[in-house]
C-alpha cells in the first residue's frame, strides 16, 4: 500500500507527552486539545486528518461524518467501543488501538481486586481509619486450592492466569477464538461457559463489550455458580449485567465483586457502589504510568509506521490492509483500481452492475486475494461523488450499493494474473490484467491485445470492424480535435469481441466526432 499522508493530528485527552513528541519527529503537526464537547469536536475535526484520543472522547458517528480529510483514528489503549467503527469503515477511516499497550496494567489491577475479594483489604483499611478493630469481622479465605475461571482468554487473561497460578490457583477459562491447544500451555484449561460457571470460586473477565458478551453473567449464570462466587471486572462496563450483581450480592449468591468499570461511568446510580461487599475503582485498568507512557508511544509508533510504508499494526477494522505493505502489492493495488476503472469506463452508460466477480491466478497473489478485491471495487466505485472508496470501505460501500462480489484464486500459474468480470442487466464485460513492472491489461471482454496495454495515462479503448484504414482514419479524426495518439493496441486474433486500445495526449472531450468509425468506446484516466 502507498504510503497514507497524515500530516496533522488532534489528541483530544491527556496522552502521554512522548506521543506528541513522536509524531512530531516524525514531520507531523500535533495539537492538543482537552475537554471538548460533543459539538466543539465536530467543529474541529474538520481541520485534521488524524486523531488520537483514550477512552473519554466519544467518536461518534456524527463526528466522523463531520471529518472531511480524517484518515486514521488512533485509540491509545485497548477496545474501541467509545469509537463508531462501522460509520468509520464506511468513510474509510482506519480505526487502530493499543492491544498490548495496557496489558500489565490490567492484569496487575485484576489480580489486586482478587485478592482484595479474598481478604476484604479496602473494607479492613477504612475500618481502621474509623479507629475500629474487627478482625473477626474481616474474616477471609486462601486463594491457594481455589478454581478461577477466566473468561477472555487474550493477552490480559493469559497474564492473569500466570499469576494466579503463582497463587496455587487451578485456572479454566473459556474463549471462542483462541485454540484449547494453545492456552492449554499457559496452564488454562477451556470449556463451556456451562461448564465453567458451576466450578468457580472466583470469575474475572477479560472481553471486549459486543452484542454476544453484554450481560454475560446474568441472573441465569449467576444461577449456575457456586453460591458465594466472587467477580471481577477489569474489561467493559456491561459484559456482568449490574441489576443481576445486585441481585445476587443481596441473596448471597455472589460474595464480592471487585469492578473497574461501569454501564454508566462515572456511575450515578450507586447501589453498587455503596454495597459492602463490592470493592469499586473508577476505570484505573490502564492508570499507570507504564501503560499511559507505553501506550502513547504504541500509538504513535504505530501511525508514523502507517504512514512511513512500514506496516500496519492495531487496526481493527482494516485487516485487508496488512499485506498490502510490500513493495511488490503496491503494483498489483494500482492493477486492481486500473480493472475496475476499465470495466466501469466500459459500462458507464449501462445500468449500475449487480455482481462482480474477481479471480486471482498464479502463486504471486497467493494471498492477496483480499485486497485485490477492495482494489478491484475502488476501481469500480469512485465516480467523483461524495462517497470516496478506498481500500476500507470499497467492500462495505459494494455490499450498501447491493452488489454481490465474489472471489476465488487459482494456484499453479507463474505468472499472477487478475480477472475481473462484471454483470450489468444480463450483459457481462471482463478485464485481465497483469504486472509487468506495471500493470497492464491483457484482454477485455475475451478480446486479447496483440502487445499488453500499459494501464497508465489517457486511454481510449473502442471496438470496430478490422480495416487497414482504421489507424489512418483514427489518426486524422483525432488530430482535427487536437488530440495526439502515443499508442495503438490491436487485438491478438478475431476470437471475442474485437476491442483497440489507444493511448491519447488528453481526453476527448466528446466522442462524437469518432462514432462513424467506431461501435463502442469509452475512455477514461488511469
Amino acid at each position: 500500500m502507498a504510503p497514507i499522508s497524515i500530516k496533522h493530528i488532534l489528541i483530544s485527552e491527556s496522552v502521554d507527552p512522548c506521543c506528541k513528541k513522536i509524531l512530531q519527529e516524525n514531520g507531523i503537526q500535533v495539537t492538543e486539545k482537552q475537554n471538548m464537547s460533543k459539538d466543539d469536536l465536530i467543529a474541529e475535526i474538520k481541520n485534521y486528518d488524524g486523531l488520537v484520543v483514550r477512552s473519554a472522547t466519544k467518536v461518534t458517528a456524527d463526528v466522523v461524518n463531520a471529518a472531511s480529510n480524517l484518515k486514521i483514528i488512533g485509540r491509545a489503549g485497548t477496545g474501541v467501543d467509545n469509537v463508531d467503527v462501522d460509520a468509520s469503515t464506511k468513510k474509510g477511516i482506519i480505526v487502530m488501538n493499543t492491544p498490548s499497550g495496557n496489558t500489565i496494567s490490567a492484569a496487575e489491577l485484576t489480580c489486586t481486586l482478587l485478592m482484595c475479594l479474598s481478604r476484604h483489604v479496602p473494607q479492613a483499611a477504612m475500618s481502621m481509619k474509623e479507629g475500629k478493630w474487627d478482625r473477626k469481622k474481616f474474616m477471609g479465605a486462601e486463594m491457594y486450592g481455589k478454581i478461577l475461571g477466566i473468561v477472555g482468554l487474550g493477552r490480559i487473561g493469559k497474564e492473569v492466569a500466570t499469576r494466579m497460578q503463582s497463587f496455587g490457583m487451578k485456572t479454566i477459562g473459556y474463549d471462542p477464538i483462541t485454540p484449547r491447544e494453545v492456552t492449554a500451555t499457559w496452564g488454562v484449561e477451556q470449556m463451556s461457559l456451562e461448564e465453567l460457571w458451576p466450578q468457580c470460586d472466583y470469575i474475572t473477565f477479560h472481553t471486549p463489550l459486543m452484542p454476544s458478551t453484554a450481560g454475560l453473567l446474568n441472573d441465569t449464570s449467576f444461577a449456575q455458580c457456586k453460591k458465594g462466587v466472587k467477580v471481577v471486572n477489569c474489561a467493559r462496563g456491561g459484559i456482568i449485567d449490574e441489576d443481576a450483581l445486585l441481585r445476587a450480592l443481596e441473596s448471597g449468591q455472589c460474595g464480592g465483586a471487585g469492578l473497574d468499570v461501569f454501564v454508566e461511568e462515572p456511575p450515578t446510580v450507586r447501589a453498587l457502589v455503596n454495597h459492602p461487599n463490592v470493592i469499586s475503582c473508577p476505570h484505573l485498568g490502564a492508570s499507570t504510568k507504564e501503560a499511559q507512557a507505553r501506550c502513547g508511544q504504541d500509538i504513535a509508533l504505530q501511525i508514523v509506521d502507517m504512514v512511513t510504508g512500514k506496516g500496519l499494526v492495531g487496526a481493527v477494522n482494516a485487516q485487508v490492509l496488512a499485506s498490502t505493505f510490500s513493495p511488490e502489492s503496491h503494483q498489483w493495488i494500482k492493477l486492481g483500481e486500473a480493472l475496475g476503472a476499465v470495466l466501469k469506463s466500459c459500462t458507464s452508460s449501462k445500468q449500475p452492475f449487480s455482481q462482480v466477480q474477481i479471480t486471482s491466478q498464479g502463486d504471486s497473489l497467493k494471498g492477496s486475494s483480499s485486497f485485490m478485491t477492495s482494489a478491484v471495487m475502488v476501481g469500480l466505485l469512485t465516480d467523483g461523488s461524495k462517497n470516496f472508496p478506498n481500500l476500507v470501505n470499497a467492500l462495505t460501500l459494494a455490499k450498501e450499493s447491493g452488489i454481490t462480489v465474489t472471489r476465488n484464486h487459482t494456484d499453479g500459474l507463474t505468472e499472477g494474473v487478475c480477472e475481473v468480470e462484471v454483470f450489468v442487466n444480463g450483459s457481462s464485460y471482463r478485464a485481465a490484467g497483469t504486472v509487468q513492472g506495471v500493470p497492464v491489461l491483457l484482454e477485455l471482454n475475451r478480446s486479447m491485445f496483440r502487445q499488453p496495454v500499459s494501464l497508465s495515462g489517457n486511454l481510449l479503448l473502442f471496438k470496430a470492424e478490422a480495416s487497414p484504414m482504421l489507424l489512418p482514419s483514427l489518426t486524422g479524426l483525432l488530430a482535427k480535435v487536437g488530440v495526439e495518439m502515443e499508442s495503438f493496441s490491436s487485438p491478438r486474433a478475431r476470437i471475442g469481441e474485437p476491442w483497440y486500445c489507444v493511448g491519447l495526449s488528453s481526453l476527448l472531450g466528446d466522442l462524437g466526432a469518432l462514432k462513424p468509425l467506431l461501435k463502442e468506446a469509452a475512455q477514461l484516466f488511469v
